[in-house]
Formats: C-alpha cells, sequence, structure tokens
C-alpha cells in the first residue's frame, strides 16, 4: 500500500523532478558552452587543412593510414555505407541520450558517475579543437575519399556550408567525441547489463562507432585513438571525484530492481546530495 500512496512521479523518477532539472539544465549549459567555444577555430581552416595532412604523415610513418583502403572497400556495398551514414548522424544523440536516460531511470545510482565522465570529457575536447583544430577525411578528395554522409544523407556537414557552420564545428575531428562518448556509455551499460547479448552489444559499440567514423571519412584512425584517450583520462577524474563524495558520485553495478523502493523522504535527501 505505501509504494502505490507514492506519487507518479516518486516511482517513475529516481530522484524527484528537481534533481531530474537539475541534470537536464547541466547538460544543456554544458553544451551552450561548447557551442560558445566552438567559434574559437572559426576562420581557420588554414591550419585545420594543415593539421590533417600532419596527421596523415603521422600515420603513413606508423604504417596506420588505412583509412582510404577501408572507405573504398566499404564502398563496395551501399547497405554498408547508407547505414553507417546514417549511424554517424545519430548516434551522438539518439543513442547516446537514450542511454543516458536509461541510466537516470533504470541504474541512477550510476547515472552520475557517468554524467561526471562526459562533463569531464567535453572541456578536454575543446581543448584539443582549439590548440589542433583538424579538418576530417571528407575535406581531402584528393587522399581519395568521400563524404558519404553528404552524398547519402540529408546533412551536409561542409566547411561551405554557411547553415551547417553555425551548428557543428567542420573542423572538430582531434579527439574523436563519437568514439570517446560510444566508451563512456558502452562501458558502464556492458558493467550493468543482465543478459549476456546485451553485455556483447555493448562491448561492441565503440568498436563498431570506430569502423564508422572510419568509413565515412570523418575522422582518422589516430582521431579516434585519442577519443579512446579521453574516454580513459575522463573515467580517471570521474573515480577521482567518486572518492571525494563516494555516496553520490561513486560508479555502482547494483541494478535498480534490486535495491528496495525508498521512501519519498529518503529520496528527496538523496537528490540534495547527487549534485
Amino acid at each position: 500500500m505505501g509504494a502505490r500512496a507514492r506519487p507518479a512521479h516518486a516511482r517513475v523518477l529516481p530522484q524527484g523532478w528537481l534533481d531530474l532539472l537539475r541534470q537536464v539544465s547541466l547538460f544543456i549549459s554544458a553544451f551552450l558552452i561548447y557551442d560558445l567555444v566552438r567559434g574559437l577555430v572559426e576562420g581557420r581552416g588554414t591550419a585545420a587543412f594543415e593539421n590533417a595532412r600532419e596527421l596523415i604523415s603521422i600515420e603513413r610513418t606508423l604504417h596506420l593510414f588505412v583509412e582510404p583502403s577501408l572507405q573504398a572497400w566499404a564502398s563496395g556495398s551501399h547497405l554498408v555505407m547508407v547505414g553507417t551514414s546514417w549511424l554517424y548522424v545519430n548516434a551522438q544523440t539518439s543513442i547516446t541520450i537514450g542511454a543516458l536516460l536509461y541510466l537516470y531511470l533504470r541504474h541512477n545510482r550510476s547515472f552520475y558517475f557517468v554524467r561526471n565522465m562526459l562533463m569531464i570529457a567535453m572541456p578536454i575536447a575543446l581543448i584539443g579543437y582549439v590548440v589542433f583544430p583538424t579538418a576530417p577525411p571528407r575535406f581531402l578528395p584528393e587522399w581519395g575519399f568521400i563524404d558519404s554522409v553528404s552524398d547519402l544523407t540529408p546533412v551536409n556537414v561542409s566547411h561551405s556550408s554557411a547553415s551547417m557552420s553555425a551548428l557543428f564545428n567542420p573542423y572538430a575531428a582531434v579527439p574523436s567525441m563519437h568514439v570517446a562518448f560510444a566508451i563512456m556509455i558502452a562501458w558502464p551499460l556492458a558493467r550493468l547489463a543482465r543478459h549476456s547479448a546485451a553485455r556483447v552489444l555493448w562491448v561492441v559499440y565503440p568498436f563498431l562507432m570506430t569502423f564508422v567514423i572510419v568509413v565515412t571519412a570523418n575522422h582518422f584512425i589516430l582521431d579516434a585513438l585519442l577519443g579512446a584517450l579521453t574516454a580513459a583520462i575522463s573515467a580517471y577524474g570521474a573515480l577521482c571525484l567518486a572518492r571525494v563524495r563516494p555516496t553520490a558520485w561513486r560508479f555502482s553495478g547494483v541494478a535498480a530492481a534490486s535495491v528496495p523502493a525508498a521512501p519519498v523522504g529518503v529520496s528527496a535527501a538523496r537528490a540534495r546530495a547527487s549534485g
């Protein structure tokens, strides 16, 4: 009877509306700051192309420059190119947001650790974009790259497209945040998954995203490696924060369903502590 008497929002939202609004506001503020800083690299196209060619030189020295061959191989299948192009466009938003909502609602104890990882990763990425603006491979057709996203989807994220440049940073290739975000949501969800099939899917997801960003010519392999490094640094930072506030910010592998429902008063206290 006690559980039935609880308000509907208390049964659905682990920490209540106030905490949900706090988290949404935090992410919106972070992305607004991200967008403002993005303007610092506008007009640096010359440096971005020079840096891209420098990356190619480094990869060739390391025998890693396989992107043109990999894209040429994938281009043999129209289905593969369409699928990867659409996944590139949607993964950073729909999959990431969906994963965060799932964590917040079903594994709330672990959500704040993942949130802290993302909040640490975004400033690291911004430093990379400002210090080392880099044109993506698709801007370098002389190396055999094609822009499959522009060719196969309605999205035309081009350095010559004023409308898209107003929304996206065309030179934000280093590090690859598609890979960083994929790792930062896949790792906790793989640990929290109850079914082996779900764990396998989440383990594979970062590798799939690496394949996607390369065959669509949106990133170099080094971009992906630096994205993985960004995720690792962010995870370490979140671990350090968890030591400061272990009750609120530590990662918990306990499934939400196995934890007894807390009274409304306790939920409110947790909401004030979570931050």
